[in-house]
């Protein structure tokens, strides 16, 4: 079980309470997909994937980034035990859809380069630590399935 400071704790319930989450799903989705081509095979549905403005501009890539960005608040909701609330994401990533694991620290990544632009100077070593930190369980739980 991971141990959260109580500065951790409230720093990511603080980060998630003023993230917009369409926006910010929307950058960090998009900025996977053009920063990371090869993760485009997951998402062939989508449409026109073919380059950075396209990716932009895809409704579907700006919904299902604020889809991920809401499964977010699951974790949040549940840092004693991050495990257990992602074991049903962590089948279907690895079972149903078959998602390389890597693909899930890319996107945590690529989250945390948006968020570091939206907070700005907000965005302390401190709080990139606890947000880092955050994320690594959250992907560490995805991964779960894998292993």
């Amino acid at each position: 079980m991971v141990e959260w400071t109580e500065f951790e704790r409230a720093t990511i319930q603080d980060i998630f309470s003023k993230m917009d989450y369409d926006s910010v799903g929307h950058n960090a989705l998009a900025r996977c997909l053009v920063v990371y081509p090869w993760t485009q095979r997951y998402f062939a549905k989508f449409g026109n994937l073919y380059n950075a403005a396209a990716i932009m501009g895809n409704p579907m890539v700006a919904a299902h980034g604020a889809v991920v960005l809401r499964g977010l608040d699951k974790a949040v909701k549940n840092m004693d035990n991050i495990k257990a609330a992602y074991t049903e994401l962590s089948v279907l990533h690895s079972e149903k859809l078959q998602v390389d694991p890597d693909n899930f620290r890319l996107l945590a990544d690529c989250l945390t380069i948006v968020v570091a632009a939206t907070l700005g100077s907000g965005f302390t070593a401190d709080v990139q630590a606890a947000f880092q930190k955050f994320l690594a369980v959250v992907t560490a739980a995805l991964r779960k399935q894998y292993q």
